[in-house]
C-alpha cells in the first residue's frame, strides 16, 4: 500500500528542491477550491488546495532571459513567478455506491507540481497581463485522494466514500498553458475600473483547450494586485499584490467560454482502459468575488457557476475558492 505513495513524495521532494532560497521576501498563498463552500454538496470537483511561493525575480534571473525567447514579451517585464503544489479530487454525485456509475463522471485524483511566470505592462489607459504556467503531475492511485477523502469524511462524519475502485489509473502528465488580458483602465465616482477580453490556450495530456474570456474588477488601489484568481482546469492566476499601503479592495466578475478538445478526467486514461464518459466540447464558467488586502495579507473568495461538461450531467455544477495569501 505505501508504494503508490512514494509517487507523491517524490513530487514533493522535486518540488521543493526546485524552488530556490530567496534572499528577499517572498508571498506565500493557499488558496481551497471546494464544492461545499458555495452548495453544501460533495461530488464532482469536490476538493482542491493549492500552496503558491511567488517572487519577483532579480534581474539576472532565468526567467526574464527566458521572457525574451517568447514572442511578445521582454525581460524587463516579468513582474513575478510561482512555484506551485496541489492536489484535487474528482467524483461522481454519489459517492456512497461502490459499483460503476457509468453515466457520472469518473473518480480521479490529481498531484501535481507547477511553475509560473506572469508579466504585465502598462500603456496609456490600459495594461496587458500575460500568464505562463507548466505543470507536472499525476493521475491515478499515487496522488491518494482516495486516503484523503476518506480520512476527512471520517473527521467529519460525512458518507463514506465506497467507489474508489473505480477510479482512473495512474498516469503521468505535462500540461502547458498561456493566457492573454487586456484590461481597460478607468476611474468614476473615487472608483477604479478595469473591465477588457482575455484569450488562451492549454495543450497536454490532462488537458487540451482553447479559452476566451470578459472579465471586471472594481474598487480601490487596483494597481496593488495583478488580476483575478483562476479556478481549475485554468492554471493558477497571479495572487501576486504589493505589500504596504494600508487597506485596499475589489470585487470581481468573470466569463469564460472553453473548447475543450481534450480533458483525461472526464474521458479517462490515454493508453489504459478506464471509466470515461462523453464530454461535451464547449464549457462556461461565470465567476464573482471579492480581494481585500491590508498591508502584507490579502483574501480572496471567488463563487463559480460551470456549464454542465459531459452528456447526461443532470444539472451545472458551483463550487467555492477561498485564497489567503501573506508576505514572509
Amino acid at each position: 500500500m505505501a508504494i503508490p505513495y512514494l509517487h507523491a513524495r517524490v513530487l514533493l521532494a522535486v518540488f521543493i528542491g526546485c524552488v530556490p532560497v530567496i534572499s528577499h521576501a517572498d508571498l506565500y498563498s493557499l488558496k481551497i477550491e471546494n464544492d461545499i463552500i458555495a452548495t453544501g454538496s460533495d461530488g464532482h470537483y469536490t476538493n482542491g488546495f493549492e500552496l503558491m511561493r511567488s517572487f519577483e525575480p532579480d534581474g539576472d534571473h532565468w526567467s526574464r532571459r527566458f521572457a525574451e525567447t517568447v514572442p511578445g514579451w521582454a525581460a524587463d517585464e516579468v513582474d513575478n513567478i510561482a512555484y506551485r503544489l496541489g492536489h484535487q479530487i474528482y467524483t461522481p454525485n454519489d459517492i456512497e455506491r461502490a459499483g460503476l456509475i457509468e453515466d457520472d463522471r469518473p473518480y480521479a485524483g490529481l498531484l501535481f507540481a507547477g511553475l509560473s511566470i506572469h508579466s504585465t505592462t502598462q500603456h496609456d489607459g490600459w495594461r496587458g497581463t500575460s500568464g505562463l504556467h507548466l505543470d507536472l503531475g499525476i493521475v491515478g492511485p499515487a496522488a491518494g485522494a482516495e486516503r484523503v477523502q476518506r480520512r476527512v469524511h471520517d473527521v467529519t462524519d460525512s458518507d463514506e466514500p465506497k467507489g474508489w475502485d473505480n477510479q482512473l489509473r495512474n498516469e503521468p502528465f505535462v500540461n502547458l498553458a498561456y493566457q492573454h488580458r487586456w484590461w481597460l483602465q478607468q476611474r468614476f465616482a473615487g472608483l477604479e475600473f478595469e473591465y477588457g477580453p482575455s484569450a488562451g490556450f492549454s495543450l497536454g495530456n490532462l488537458y487540451t483547450y482553447g479559452s476566451a474570456g470578459l472579465g471586471l474588477r472594481i474598487g480601490q488601489g487596483l494597481a496593488r494586485s495583478f488580476s483575478i484568481p483562476a479556478v481549475a482546469p485554468a492554471q493558477s492566476g497571479s495572487m501576486f499584490f504589493d505589500q504596504g499601503g494600508g487597506f485596499a479592495w475589489n470585487i470581481f466578475a468573470n466569463v469564460e467560454g472553453r473548447y475543450m478538445a481534450h480533458n483525461m478526467l472526464l474521458e479517462g486514461n490515454t493508453f489504459k482502459s478506464s471509466h470515461s464518459v462523453d464530454s461535451r466540447e464547449w464549457v462556461g464558467d461565470a465567476k464573482a468575488g471579492v480581494a481585500l488586502t491590508w498591508n502584507s495579507w490579502q483574501l480572496a473568495f471567488a463563487s463559480v457557476w460551470r456549464t454542465r461538461e459531459f452528456h447526461g450531467q443532470d444539472e451545472h455544477d458551483q463550487f467555492g475558492s477561498l485564497t489567503v495569501s501573506a508576505w514572509f
